[in-house]
């Protein structure tokens, strides 16, 4: 094997048939990461967040407004409910389809026609006249917004080290945390003074000014596309080659690596406890502390909201801090290594914040204080979850970035789904602090499953790839131990 570095300071793997196959040989150079300035770079970053923040904010505005909207179609709160899993589950479904195809083309037009569509639909939504079309719009929203998250993620990747890129894309997940969080506050406001409409068009808006933010501030950042493999094929060729790189049946065969399930498991742990969380705020803390407006329950949403904007400031440098640390140590970059730097928070900050959360509501005590508390540490501790394990989906498999982060949002955005949708049935049938404790199990189980990945991560990839080697299509991986280039050494 070539000593020489690719892209992610590891050793540059020859292309053994890599032209038999149509496919360019990677870079052989870190310098690609070097391509723009580091101001760009910000300027980059916080218009990729915004954009990342539309999907999120989206999956959650109805809920400050479920009375309302559900008085307008004549219908139940738990109806109106249902169309938030429907947006979850197109959420998680939308990326088998984007990934691969910013993999072939571009990222930069997907993500730009991404947004003009999320501000088609959420006009669409505002304007519904009857109940099938707020689902259909609703479910259309979902569908355009997740690229957004998908494309935003490779572009981090494509423009940062691999020992930089957890904390910008810390900044980047924060929109999707956030959002989610304060949606229902902005949503509770706006109903109290106006119609719930209101909220969607200022969705649409956020849409608009996402697409010219994109348009003018976002430049190309893929390394390399593939649709020059297409060049000079006949259109019957042409079209089967197409379809070989966009099938969306390309993202579920990654779950072939355990390392991808069990980092997958441990993002949709933390989302199951996000959304449900969320979902039950208005339904729990209202009868809790006879709140009567939704503005007064949504300010319970600024707990969560404010953990997650703390948790930006550490929680990529951390995961980037652990990475360094573990070179050090070794003397190479192993990717599982940078799992360590979550498992602390997954494994014993939220499920703790968790159960304190659920049976101090169940009991009713500790008043208005302790639940503000205990949201605001988990949203904290989730800060320090997220870009690890995103950040270890670019880092493992560089080269199909867009696609692992898809089947890692997949699954995630399906429990969120299921999560929303089951949260009121078992809370009403086992209570609060119950249903806490389930999900802190659930928590505490992803954890073992990331220490079992730290060390055992490296064998099974190279197992895996072992029987992938005299397949058609191989999977270009990120080597299983790196070596460290000059470059990180400075870094760490």
């Amino acid at each position: 094997m070539s000593t020489e570095t690719n892209i992610d300071g590891g050793p540059h793997i020859p292309s053994h048939g890599s032209h038999e196959l149509g496919m360019a040989p990677m870079p052989k150079s870190d310098d690609i990461y070097d391509r723009l300035p580091s101001h760009r770079k910000v300027i980059i970053t916080c218009v990729l967040t915004f954009c990342g923040l539309l999907a999120p904010i989206g999956s959650t505005t109805v809920l400050g407004a479920l009375p309302e909207v559900a008085s307008t179609f004549n219908t139940t709160g738990s109806i109106i409910n249902s169309t938030n899993a429907i947006y979850l589950v197109f959420m998680g479904v939308s990326p088998c389809f984007w990934a691969p195809i910013s993999q072939v083309y571009v990222r930069r037009w997907i993500l730009i026609s991404s947004a003009l569509l999320f501000f088609a639909f959420s006009l669409g939504t505002a304007l519904s006249p009857n109940l099938p079309a707020f689902f259909v719009f609703r479910a259309l929203t979902a569908l355009q917004g997740t690229s957004l998250l998908i494309v935003g993620s490779s572009c981090i990747g494509d423009i940062y080290r691999p020992t930089e890129r957890a904390t910008a894309l810390s900044w980047f997940l924060t929109g999707t945390l956030i959002g989610p969080a304060l949606a229902p506050f902005i949503a509770g406001v706006i109903v109290t003074y106006r119609s719930w409409r209101a909220i969607f068009y200022l969705q649409a808006a956020w849409g608009g000014l996402a697409t010219v933010l994109a348009f003018f501030f976002l430049p190309e950042t893929i390394h390399q596309k593939r649709s020059h493999e297409l060049f000079g094929l006949s259109v019957w060729k042409k079209a089967t080659r197409l379809w070989e790189m966009t099938n969306p049946f390309r993202v579920l065969k990654l779950y072939r690596y355990p390392n991808l399930i069990l980092t997958a498991a441990a993002s949709s742990s933390l989302v199951w406890n996000m959304y449900p969380f969320l979902t039950l705020i208005r339904y729990i803390i209202n009868p809790r502390f006879h709140l009567t407006t939704p503005m007064q329950s949504g300010l319970f949403y600024l707990a969560p909201g404010l953990g997650y904007i703390t948790g930006s400031f550490m929680g990529g440098w951390w995961a980037d801090h652990t990475v360094k640390k573990w070179i050090k140590i070794r003397g190479v970059r192993v990717p599982e290594d940078r799992l360590r730097s979550c498992i602390p928070f997954i494994g014993v900050a939220i499920p703790g914040s968790l159960l304190i959360y659920g049976w101090s509501i169940e009991k009713e005590v500790g008043g208005i204080p302790l639940p503000v508390i205990v949201m605001f540490l988990q949203g904290c501790a989730q800060q320090f979850c997220f870009p690890c394990l995103n950040t270890y989906c670019l880092d493992v498999m560089q080269s199909r970035s867009a696609e692992v982060v898809a089947a890692n949002f997949l699954v995630r955005y399906l429990f969120a789904a299921a999560g929303s949708a089951v949260a009121l049935p078992a809370v009403d049938k086992i209570g609060i602090g119950w249903f806490s404790t389930i999900t802190a199990a659930f928590l505490l189980l992803t954890a073992a499953g990331l220490h079992c990945t730290v060390l055992r991560g490296e064998s099974w990839r190279d197992k895996v790839d072992g029987r992938n080697q005299n397949e058609t299509e191989k999977v270009s991986t990120v080597p299983s131990v790196e070596s460290v280039t000059q470059d990180e050494k400075e870094h760490a």
